[in-house]
């Protein structure tokens, strides 16, 4: 049993460019982190295809998920003498961190909206399947495991252990945000993170800031702001993953059509079928594998699915122009105008429109929000967006980003009917060399 012998004989160090140090004292979290299924998000990259922008954005699920442990493992600290958490309720607190992103699959967002699959989906599968995690879980108590599902799920009765994990402050958060500005070489997402840690206060079933922390909560929901929008959503990152969804999409469509690939895609067959997909085959599938299989279809026959996985093995990304949704006569005029130059819209012209919600409050009949509250000296609370203008000026406001992407060598190949290509420009607004 964890709970009654759970100390390792020497303390673990992992050395992190983040945290400086990752500290692990029970056996229980080192024999998780030892499991197959952990051990496998080292091969599946935080941020996708944000490495074709920011070339050190390398950094891996395996990174984050122990980044996040350590902020839960410190805010644990902090808490001691504040609430009385039970030991089984730390060991919660702890295992929820490390295994929050444990179901991630290949360029986690792309793959999934193409094959309709879900990583919260994967990662309970996992905690409670037939895995390794699973089997170290259920020591604590047979219980156990079901627990840590909740808590990830946001479904566990304890509501500030959840919001420990999933809320508009929590470690997640926290730690990509750091971590995802050191690894781009950006500094939109820096920010006082220890000043945050001390003056967080657990209070009934969330957690709340200290008044005189406000600030430094500020510059975190700016900080998140920023990266969304300079990072995260970048236009040149969003190409990547037009390709990669356009990728699947055309080696789906080949296998239903019954084409004989050279090398079969057996790792991808079941997705292609849209059926039950056994968890150890997804457990199989990494972006090595992913990325093995672009080398082979870059080869095929096929002229879409070889050049799509050229693109973007080679990084021949998509151009993209700003567009507005409301026009979608011209949309489909174009769509027909690719055809007529021998293009086909269904793979090289596609409308990406991420859109973000830096900070919301909680509104009857919506989708609920825990905002963020501040304590205040006389023992009061007052939300966040009140107490300050800043967070307020964009507390509730969505924001879209609609771009139009395409390959534009396609255009220029002078065999394209050239009267075709200028209207093609025309609707696009493009001059070439601008792009």
């Amino acid at each position: 049993m964890y709970l009654t012998d759970d100390q390792l004989d020497e303390e673990k160090v992992f050395k992190d460019p983040v945290h400086r140090y990752i500290h692990v004292r029970s056996r229980l979290i080192w024999d998780l982190i030892n499991t197959r299924e952990f051990q496998r998000l080292r091969r599946i990259r935080q941020l996708g295809t944000s490495f074709l922008t920011f070339h050190g954005a390398e950094h891996s699920r395996f990174n984050h998920s122990l980044g996040v442990y350590e902020i839960m493992r410190r805010i644990l600290e902090k808490f001691e003498g504040r609430i009385e958490f039970s030991e089984e309720e730390k060991w919660l607190c702890l295992c929820a961190a490390l295994l929050h992103d444990v179901g991630h699959g290949p360029f986690s967002h792309s793959f999934e909206k193409v094959f309709h699959t879900h990583h919260e989906d994967w990662t309970r599968r996992i905690i409670l399947g037939d895995t390794g995690i699973n089997q170290i879980l259920s020591r604590v108590s047979p219980s156990f495991p079901d627990k840590v599902e909740k808590v990830i799920e946001k479904t566990y009765e304890n509501k500030l252990i959840v919001s420990l994990i999933s809320s508009q402050i929590d470690a997640d958060r926290m730690d990509y945000l750091l971590r995802d500005t050191y690894y781009t070489g950006a500094h939109y997402g820096d920010f006082d993170m220890e000043r945050i840690l001390r003056v967080m206060r657990p209070y009934k079933d969330h957690v709340v800031i200290k008044y005189t922390g406000m600030h430094a909560v500020e510059d975190y929901i700016m900080s998140r702001y920023q990266m969304y929008w300079q990072v995260y959503f970048h236009p040149v990152t969003r190409s990547g993953d037009v390709l990669l969804r356009k990728i699947f999409q055309r080696a789906r469509d080949l296998y239903r059509q019954g084409y004989q690939y050279q090398r079969e895609p057996v790792h991808l067959i079941p997705f292609f079928e849209e059926t039950e997909v056994p968890l150890q085959d997804y457990l199989n599938l990494d972006e090595s594998v992913v990325i093995f299989y672009f080398h082979e279809w870059s080869q095929e026959q096929d002229p879409i699915l070889s050049d799509l996985c050229d693109r973007f093995i080679n990084r021949r990304l998509f151009k993209y122009v700003e567009w507005d949704r409301s026009r979608r006569e011209e949309l489909d005029q174009l769509k027909r105008l690719f055809r007529e130059a021998g293009i086909d819209p269904d793979y090289y012209l596609e409308m990406d429109s991420p859109s973000d919600l830096p900070y919301d409050v909680y509104r009857p009949g919506q989708e609920e929000r825990t905002p963020i509250f501040l304590l205040m000296a006389d023992g009061s609370l007052e939300e966040l967006s009140q107490a300050s203008e800043i967070v307020d000026a964009i507390s509730g406001k969505e924001r879209y980003d609609h771009k139009l992407y395409f390959p534009l060598d396609f255009l220029e190949d002078p065999s394209r009917n050239p009267g075709t290509v200028q209207e093609i420009q025309k609707l696009l607004k493009y001059r070439s060399r601008n792009l």
